[in-house]
């Protein structure tokens, strides 16, 4: 992942890795909004970005966010 990740390329990533369809104007969907959303996708995310940026997250962090886009806004920040 290059350290320009866009909202598409993070829409993209979620979609083919994570199972999750979504486009780039859904990330602002809460996750009781997004169909098929579970504790387990948020997890898998969790796993697929830390791997991806090379650093550990704040799962406690993750549990708190109420989108993919705070999601995306922690990751980029």
């Amino acid at each position: 992942m290059t350290a320009a990740l866009t909202k598409g390329d993070f829409a993209d990533l979620v979609r083919d890795e994570v199972g999750i369809d979504v486009a780039e104007g859904d990330l602002g969907r809460g996750f009781d909004e997004l169909p098929g959303w579970d504790s387990v996708h948020l997890l898998s995310l969790l796993v697929l970005l830390e791997k991806e940026l090379g650093n550990q997250l704040s799962l406690p962090d993750f549990l708190e966010a109420g989108s993919l886009d705070s999601i995306y806004e922690m990751v980029t920040r």
